[in-house]
């Protein structure tokens, strides 16, 4: 651990393997972090997990996963410019991180409203607070963002100017409105030409 003591990172989207968290730290810390943790929010352990993350880390180890990384932070970049200038201001003015939360309050539309329209249009993201956020946590007035999934598919900054575009669709269109759930029904099939060129998994 060159730069910190203790590191913590999730092993599903940090590292691309199994759902969970993990800590990392200097050797004189183990012992104090190990009684911290167990048994007090550490269950057992899943055998089937510790494979798939001794797994997931092996690939981390490869130069090939630098390159992922590098990626995951430039589409993340991307994905913030392109909502700014839909109008949908990144809280921090940008992003250095795999994430980005993204403060709604110029279009109108609070978190709740925008996670659930975007929900139907098969675009996956979720409500967030933001800073002295005037709006109850379950509301909000933000949204999170994220690209390891869509930089695993291979997507890379031009396709993030379209998932943007996407986005802002979503978010702007209101079911109840005349037309609108049609249009988030065209969103959805948009949604599904763009995922459909960047297959997860091979396809055989």
């Amino acid at each position: 651990m060159p730069y910190a003591d203790v590191v913590s990172c999730t092993t599903h989207k940090v590292l691309r393997g199994p759902r969970g968290g993990m800590l990392l730290c200097r050797e004189s810390l183990a012992a104090r972090i190990d009684k911290a943790v167990f048994p007090f929010t550490q269950g057992g352990p899943l055998m089937h997990a510790v494979a798939a993350k001794a797994v997931a880390l092996r690939e981390a180890a490869q130069p090939e996963f630098r390159a992922y990384a590098s990626q995951v932070v430039s589409n993340a970049q991307a994905l913030a410019t392109g909502l700014q200038a839909e109008g949908m201001r990144p809280v921090s003015g940008g992003t250095d991180t795999h994430l980005a939360l993204i403060d709604l309050r110029e279009v109108g539309v609070s978190g709740a409203d925008a996670e659930a329209r975007c929900d139907a249009a098969g675009i996956t993201l979720n409500k967030n607070a933001i800073p002295y956020d005037p709006e109850k946590p379950m509301i909000a007035s933000g949204i999170r963002v994220g690209t390891p999934s869509v930089t695993t598919q291979g997507m890379r900054e031009g396709e993030m100017r379209r998932v943007a575009a996407l986005i802002a669709r979503a978010v702007r269109t209101d079911p109840a409105a005349p037309g609108g759930a049609d249009e988030l029904t065209r969103i959805a099939a948009d949604v599904t030409e763009l995922v459909t060129a960047f297959p997860a998994y091979p396809r055989g």
